[in-house]
């Protein structure tokens, strides 16, 4: 029997995002992690009564870690994310490596969907000055349609090639090689609170950070999701985050 044909999507059943998603499916994390194995230095075994108690009467120590930058107390605690976003922003974000644990969707062993990025009206288009010393602003209605329509056409196409070389017996592995980098994959992202703030030192810009950071406004978009899941499991350490300058310790 001959190997049945995969069905052709046609140009309209491409979808086209301009937002990421970006879901907290599990958590062990509160500030309570933090001084418990912060006291252990002094207090051994009795450190554990901290789990029990209310980490708001302990908020000094917490500020404390922070601003001399103890960082192991942040580590004893976990999130993991779902998250959806451009094939670009995960390449980016693999760039953190240390306290993190990524399991992304694979394009060798399933056929991946016709779900690509075109940035959104409020997406600042045009950059202007020289590299370390340069700044993106608004680009003109004829340009965002420029972009619009050329990623478009250019979705329509190589998701076309990718499906004939399917339709022909071709290994999914092989074919995905048309795909652009701005077709949307999934994965897990595992983290504790000191590697997602270091994260968020880097790839957001935030009015109280000490040192300036300018991230692509698309992987600014996840931390930013990130960030609001964190701050409502650990507010202490959020508030010492924020209050510190967002320097990771």
């Amino acid at each position: 029997m001959g190997r049945t044909p995969t069905p052709v999507t046609t140009p309209e059943s491409l979808t086209f995002r301009s937002d990421v998603t970006v879901e907290l499916v599990k958590s062990s994390a509160s500030d309570a992690d933090v001084l418990f194995a912060a006291r252990v230095s002094t207090a051994g075994e009795q450190s554990l009564d901290e789990l029990k108690k209310d980490p708001e009467r302990s908020k000094g120590l917490i500020n404390y870690l922070m601003r001399d930058r103890h960082g192991s107390p942040f580590e004893h605690n976990s999130m993991t994310f779902f998250i959806s976003a451009p094939i670009f922003v995960f390449r980016e974000f693999m760039r953190h490596r240390v306290g993190w644990s990524y399991n992304e969707e694979s394009g060798r062993y399933r056929e991946l969907e016709p779900v690509f990025y075109v940035p959104g009206a409020d997406r600042k288009l045009v950059q202007e000055g020289r590299p370390g010393k340069y700044a993106f602003v608004e680009g003109t209605p004829a340009q965002h349609e420029a972009v619009s329509s050329t990623l478009r056409e250019s979705y329509e196409q190589t998701y076309a090639a990718y499906q004939k070389m399917l339709a022909e017996g071709v290994a999914r592995e092989v074919a995905r090689a048309a795909l652009p980098v701005g077709l949307y994959s999934s994965m897990y992202a595992t983290c504790n609170a000191r590697s997602l703030m270091h994260f968020l030192g880097l790839r957001t810009q935030h009015e109280l950070a000490k040192v300036p950071s300018f991230p692509q406004r698309e992987i600014e978009m996840v931390g930013e999701k990130m960030e609001a899941e964190w701050a409502k499991l650990m507010p202490l350490t959020y508030a010492a985050f924020n209050a510190n300058g967002r320097v990771a310790p």
